[in-house]
């Protein structure tokens, strides 16, 4: 039987085509892939459009805790923070 290897950057692509935002926090935390700028530039490559957008890192630590327990530091300005968020357009 052959051995099936799943990789972070499958399980982003189909985060994304699914139709879920990502932030590079997410793609470390959740998906394991350390480059998440190299992962959109092969989705780009190949025809799918790259939306982003800044929103405090509050919102992405939310989205992340669905998931697992991350914890910032309380005198950390988590609202303030802004960090980038990534999803695919239809446009």
């Amino acid at each position: 039987m052959a051995h099936v290897q799943y990789k972070g950057s499958d399980a982003i692509k189909e985060h994304l085509l699914a139709g879920h935002e990502i932030s590079l926090m997410e793609a470390m935390l959740l998906f394991g892939v350390q480059s998440l700028n190299a992962e959109l530039a092969r989705l780009k490559k190949v025809g799918f459009v790259v939306q982003k957008r800044r929103v405090p890192m509050a919102k992405v630590l939310r989205r992340a805790n669905q998931f697992c327990e991350v914890k910032a530091p309380s005198n950390l300005p988590i609202r303030e923070i802004l960090v980038t968020e990534y999803w695919l357009s239809n446009v």
